[in-house]
């Protein structure tokens, strides 16, 4: 399999960018969920199944290590005062240097979000992401299949298929090894609307349940930090 796409998301559930090479420490690629948007009254992390206009706003990683937040009227986020107006609500934007909780909500319905139960959970150590087994994210072009690729976050895409396969392997790609040690479970995010006319659909989430038992995509852990680039082979060690 090799490498066709790479992506990070410097705000955790705001869109991300591109990159062509990019360095993978433990913490997973380089300036990825290097920051999170949190709401100051009840404690919680934002993310998009709670708050799905994230999603309109996107983030680039500069090179000082800060992060460039662009709303979705065009204008810059310089302070979570500018965040605060545009979401509605009191946030601060945290950074992985920062003590706080990493505490989430997920709805334990999705298809009653609006009036069933929400659950909380905690997220990883370091970067902000959903879990400690997946600081980073594989999946081919063959499970995605028609589906637009942003809608499932991933950081890297591959071309071929099954990589599922993996799952209990370590992985070579550039010189970065990774321990895939996780099929990652799917909710209410994939069916979130997002720029580039991705549409509001339950229906993703119902096939990958249907068709995949609810996992989409393989998550993984550095066992060696390294450089991967478009182009790199990955293949089991």
């Amino acid at each position: 399999m090799q490498v066709t796409q790479l992506c990070r998301f410097p705000v955790k559930s705001l869109q991300g960018e591109r990159v062509h090479s990019v360095r993978v420490s433990e913490q997973g690629l380089e300036g990825d969920r290097k920051f999170a948007i949190f709401d100051v009254a009840t404690g919680f992390g934002l993310t998009a199944r709670r708050v799905p206009e994230l999603l309109f706003a996107a983030a680039r990683a500069r090179e000082d290590g800060s992060v460039e937040i662009t709303l979705p009227d065009g204008s810059i986020a310089t302070d979570d005062a500018a965040l605060s107006t545009w979401l509605g609500r009191q946030v601060a934007l945290r950074s992985i240097t920062d003590e706080i909780v990493r505490r989430y909500e997920n709805p334990a319905d999705f298809e009653h979000e609006s009036t069933g139960r929400w659950e909380p959970f905690d997220g990883s150590r370091g970067a902000f992401h959903d879990s400690q087994g997946a600081t980073v994210s594989l999946v081919s072009s063959a499970t995605i299949g028609g589906w637009a690729l942003r809608r499932f976050r991933s950081n890297v895409l591959l071309d071929g298929a099954d990589e599922d396969s993996f799952v209990g392997a370590q992985v070579a790609v550039g010189d970065a090894l990774l321990d895939v040690g996780m099929r990652i479970g799917r909710c209410v995010m994939v069916t979130r609307p997002q720029p580039g006319d991705v549409q509001r659909d339950l229906d993703v989430l119902r096939a990958i349940h249907r068709e995949r038992q609810g996992y989409l995509a393989v998550g993984a852990t550095v066992a060696r930090v390294g450089t991967v680039s478009i182009g790199d082979k990955l293949h089991a060690v």
